[in-house]
């Protein structure tokens, strides 16, 4: 069986769980393969003592930078001292980084690699809250808000937090099928697996909440009936005020337009239908508002890059086994 090494840097400030999930994800296939070396896991920090993470937990290291042997996958976390990272780690990680095989970063560990030039010329993504920064601060770099994580070549970045889960199930299934990452998934009570381009967050996030009562009333209506007349005039109606006014003050107070929002409502419902329930295809295009599948289908593949039909192959979890 062929083994991997997986190298994690560690820093002070670093997000826990960036380092964490992914270090569990790798562990639970040695366990299933029933090869202890299958994922040889290290950690390493820049003088090879422990650091502690922004929640206050001390992590180990096992060796300084400067020790560590060349990995298959060099993982990257953020978390706080990502933010202002120490110049020896960014002049390591220019050095080091393009001899790993595959060089993985985990929500704000994506500005690491950007601040050693790892990412120029790639697409990738961060935690949605840090996209624009990302993009502002390094203009080299294709930044892509939307997904959970992208993989250009042998980089992929991934979105906050959970999401590096996602990319080292995604990682494992490449190495060793989807059977071992599924029964990995099915360990850590996760879904195997959310596809890269699945949205960072729901559109009651994506969208601020507003100020307003009945505007606010307004978007809470909205996420719960996707299947009724959401047309700017039926939502003005609603809201006692005239389109032309409404359309103005509810992109004022949310940052989108009604149009926009209204999209990522039902597109986000009919993603729950998909992956929590049998319903039929035409079913939930009615379900959440789409009238026909051909229009459902349309807005997934816009959206999505993907039909609802393979969405729900790839994300719904297959029934566990009696």
């Amino acid at each position: 069986m062929t083994q991997r090494s997986v190298l994690v840097v560690l820093f002070d400030e670093v997000q826990s769980l960036d380092v964490t999930g992914p270090a569990e994800v790798f562990a639970a296939a040695c366990r299933i393969l029933g090869d202890p070396a299958a994922y040889q896991l290290r950690f390493a920090s820049l003088d090879g003592a422990p650091v502690t993470s922004h929640s206050g937990l001390r992590l180990m290291a096992d060796c300084a930078l400067a020790d560590a042997a060349p990995a298959d996958i060099l993982l990257v976390p953020g978390g706080d001292g990502a933010s202002t990272p120490d110049p020896r780690l960014v002049n390591w990680l220019r050095a080091h980084g393009p001899r790993a095989r595959r060089l993985v970063s985990v929500c704000t560990g994506s500005l690491l690699l950007a601040e050693a030039g790892l990412l120029d010329g790639r697409r990738a993504t961060t935690h949605w809250a840090l996209c624009a920064r990302l993009a502002h601060r390094y203009p080299a770099v294709q930044v892509e808000p939307d997904p959970i994580f992208v993989r250009d070549g042998n980089v992929a970045t991934s979105a906050g937090v959970t999401a590096g889960i996602d990319l080292s199930l995604a990682l494992v299934e490449e190495d060793h099928g989807r059977d071992v990452a599924l029964t990995i998934a099915r360990t850590m009570v996760v879904f195997l697996r959310r596809p890269g381009n699945q949205a960072q967050f729901s559109a009651q996030l994506a969208a601020q909440t507003a100020r307003r009562e009945p505007l606010r009333e307004l978007q809470q209506w909205i996420a719960e009936h996707p299947d009724d007349d959401l047309s700017v005039e039926a939502l003005a109606q609603r809201a006692s005020l005239s389109p032309r006014h409404f359309a103005r003050a509810f992109h004022a107070e949310t940052g989108t337009t009604p149009g926009r929002y209204v999209e990522r409502v039902r597109l986000e419902y009919a993603r729950r239908l998909l992956e929590e329930t049998p319903d039929g295809i035409q079913e939930v295009s009615r379900a959440a508002g789409y009238g026909t599948p051909e229009a459902m289908r349309r807005a997934f593949v816009k959206t999505l890059g993907t039909a609802p039909a393979e969405y729900r192959r790839r994300f719904r979890p297959a029934p566990a086994q009696p």
